[in-house]
């Protein structure tokens, strides 16, 4: 985990860490980082998951774990 984090945060040119990001990812896996981030911002404004869930059009299980990664970032 160490090399990746090093390895995306070396850059400070937002193109060039987006072009790693892209070398390292599938399109389907950035567009489940996207819902991710996007599971972040929706249950910070406190919308229901259910509700989440049938706006994403992701599964309420992919919601709770959002949910779940979300309240271990706050503990740092």
């Amino acid at each position: 985990m160490k090399d990746l984090v090093q390895f995306l945060t070396e850059v400070g040119d937002e193109v060039v860490l987006e072009k790693r990001l892209k070398a390292l990812l599938t399109p389907n896996e950035i567009n489940e980082m996207q819902h991710r981030l996007q599971i972040f911002s929706l249950l910070e404004q406190g919308v229901p998951q259910r509700d989440i869930a049938k706006q994403l059009g992701v599964g309420i299980a992919t919601v709770t774990r959002g949910s779940r990664a979300l309240k271990e970032l706050k503990e740092i």
